[in-house]
């Protein structure tokens, strides 16, 4: 029995290409010159028979036809025991709408993104007689599928964009933005899509490690001011930046951890470029950049 994680997307929010984007990598990818990736997810398992999606991405029908380890072994037979959502991101819950077809499984969040999900009438689309809501306390064990074992923690971050009020905090520590600490098949890793900032708790949690899938969203803070795409920060966006003083390859220095895996890479970053210069400081660092597809085994 593994560990086994299967990278069902990479990107973030947008993909890539960005269907309204017009920059390089958007580019490169749409002419076939880069691997092209779809919204973040990934899906786990520790016995190869029971899987758990980790956030529900809108491209969620695509990366599973895509993925035949979560194929339906009958007629509405399927390996996929669980859904568990860290944020309320549309990129993370807008897929939940492509799993209402009356098939069983178990949706895992924190109260607070349950809350966010049942504000809106349309995820009553997944009936509630045949998916079961779960509720999990932060810092609480919980079986995710029979044979793993998640655990859900703050991360500093901040509430989804469409909640976001005139006063937006976004280093927010509370049930809105969560990482996973998943245990089977004698590994412990940690998936972390969305993170502002590392602290002391979080990097105590993540030391010694034997992988972790951390927030790659842009590779510095400006970028997309600088590639002329918008005006907010990484930082205003509640994402850490990769490179810099205060970005994650510096803030995982001296850490005991055995693979470091970026997921979550926004449509700009320079990294989705597999012959860049900062790909290969990245993977100087000793970080692997997600693509669809990717299985990681431990």
């Amino acid at each position: 029995m593994s560990f086994r994680a299967h990278i069902l997307g990479a990107a973030a929010g947008g993909g890539l290409p960005q269907w309204n984007c017009g920059c390089e990598n958007c580019n490169l990818a749409r002419a076939g010159k880069i691997p092209s990736q779809t919204q973040s997810s990934l899906a786990v398992t520790a016995d190869g028979a029971s899987w758990a999606v980790l956030n529900a991405s809108p491209d969620i029908r695509h990366q599973l036809a895509q993925t035949p380890a979560l194929h339906p072994t009958g007629l509405r037979d399927v390996p996929l025991a669980s859904v568990l959502v860290t944020n309320g991101d549309i990129d993370h819950v807008a897929g939940l709408l492509t799993l209402r077809e009356m098939q069983p499984f178990t949706l895992f969040a924190t109260a607070g993104i349950h809350e966010v999900l049942s504000a809106n009438p349309i995820f009553d689309a997944l009936n509630s007689a045949v998916v079961l809501r779960e509720t999990i306390a932060l810092d609480t064990p919980f079986a995710l599928t029979p044979t793993l074992t998640a655990t859900l923690f703050a991360v500093p971050g901040k509430v989804p964009l469409y909640l976001e009020g005139e006063q937006v905090q976004t280093d927010l520590i509370g049930d809105q933005t969560v990482g996973v600490r998943l245990e089977g098949g004698g590994t412990t890793a940690y998936y972390i899509p969305g993170c502002a900032l590392m602290n002391d708790d979080l990097r105590g949690r993540l030391d010694g490690a034997d992988a972790v899938f951390f927030d790659g969203t842009l590779w510095r803070d400006d970028e997309m001011v600088r590639a002329g795409l918008g005006q907010k920060t990484g930082a205003r966006m509640g994402h850490m930046s990769m490179s810099g003083e205060d970005g994650s390859i510096a803030a995982f220095v001296g850490m005991d951890i055995g693979r470091k895996i970026y997921v979550h890479m926004n449509n700009t970053n320079p990294v989705l470029r597999p012959g860049s210069p900062e790909h290969a400081e990245a993977g100087a660092a000793g970080w692997t950049i997600a693509q669809d597809g990717m299985e990681i085994t431990l």
